[in-house]
This record gives C-alpha cells, sequence and structure tokens, in this order.
C-alpha cells in the first residue's frame, strides 16, 4: 500500500531547496540480463504506472511480471491538459524513445512526450499555436521524438532518485511531471525497459 503524498500546495517543503537534493551524480548503471533485455523487446512487455495507487507494473500482456510499489510523480498530480512548468504528469499511452545515464537522476528513460493524443488536444483546446502544432506533428509523423520546446512542455519520463532523500520520496510527489522510483527500483527496471517499450500512465 502506497503512503499518502503531500501536494506542492500543501507541503512545507521549500521546492528550491527540495530540487538541490536530486543534484549529485552517482555511480554505474545496472547492465540489462540478457533474459530480461530479450523479454522486453517483445511487443507483449509493456509498463503500467497508476497515479492514484503510486505503482509501476512491468507487464507481459495481462500478467505482471515485476511491481514498484511507492513511486512519485508530479508536484501537481495527473492531467490530461499538461503545460510547461506546471508540475503536473500527463496521462496516456507513450513509447520509451531513449535511455541514457543522468548525473542528476542515475539514469533517464524518456518517452514521447507530448504524443499524437496530446498534441491534438491541445490544438483543439487552443493551448498550443499552429506554429507549434505544426512542428508537433512534423516530428510525430516521422516517428520522431516530438520537439520538447512548446507550451506543452517536454523532458518527460522514468528516472530515479540520484543522491536525493528518501524520505522525501516516500512522503511528497516531487517531480516536475516525471514518474520516480528508488535507484534500486529503476536498477530493476531498467532489465525489462528498451527503447520502444509501451508505457501506459493512468
Amino acid at each position: 500500500m502506497s503512503l499518502t503524498r503531500i501536494s506542492r500546495a500543501q507541503s512545507p517543503i521549500h521546492y528550491c531547496a527540495l530540487a538541490l537534493l536530486f543534484l549529485l551524480p552517482l555511480g554505474i548503471i545496472t547492465p540489462l540480463a540478457p533474459q530480461a533485455l530479450a523479454a522486453a523487446a517483445t511487443s507483449d512487455v509493456w509498463v503500467d504506472i497508476d497515479t492514484e495507487d503510486l505503482s509501476l507494473k512491468v507487464m507481459e500482456g495481462e500478467k505482471p511480471l515485476q511491481i514498484f510499489e511507492n513511486i512519485a510523480i508530479g508536484s501537481n498530480g495527473p492531467t490530461l491538459a499538461r503545460r510547461r512548468n506546471d508540475g503536473t504528469t500527463p496521462l496516456g499511452e507513450f513509447t520509451i524513445t531513449e535511455i541514457r545515464p543522468s548525473e542528476r537522476f542515475k539514469m533517464f528513460m524518456a518517452f514521447n512526450y507530448p504524443n499524437l493524443e496530446h498534441t491534438e488536444r491541445a490544438f483543439q483546446e487552443a493551448r498550443i499555436n499552429a506554429s507549434e502544432y505544426k512542428a508537433l506533428r512534423y516530428d510525430l509523423d516521422r516517428g520522431r521524438p516530438p520537439i520538447q520546446s512548446t507550451s506543452l512542455g517536454g523532458q518527460l519520463g522514468i528516472h530515479g532518485l540520484g543522491a536525493g532523500d528518501l524520505k522525501v520520496h516516500e512522503t511528497v510527489n516531487w517531480t516536475e511531471g516525471c514518474i520516480a522510483l528508488t535507484n534500486e527500483q529503476l536498477a530493476e527496471l531498467a532489465k525489462w525497459v528498451v527503447v520502444g517499450t509501451r508505457v501506459v500512465v493512468r
């Protein structure tokens, strides 16, 4: 069972100071196990993120392979209408586009936000202008990671704590919109996730 999280508005923590807890570099990333890598490369393996229960499940079809509890999401909760720097986590179906080492968060698994669904909805609701819409569609229509500099923001994905405070992670939804796990959980997740893995945030 996940702990109750504190929103940015409710928390007494100063978020500028909190952000500094996550800036120090960490060590080497755990290599992928060959059998897990092979499984992750199949279309049946995907990631299910529950923003209400604060859990992340590695799924094979409808069968859970591994479950990570007490994850953290954006400090202002989940949304279908994210804007740049609003501290929310976008709901929807995404794809992992890049997995890279991160000095700040140990590892970063980027996903393709804003995807086509978010782009179309934002344009219909006038949250992006015609030029932003055109730029997003240009990348999306060509199967590229979408431009990250529009009003919808970007640079979102799954990452670890880095050198951050575990007690903070266990108490507060502290991210700017990403999904955060402990470093140990992230190392386990890396055994299953590859570029192209489907991620459902609900």
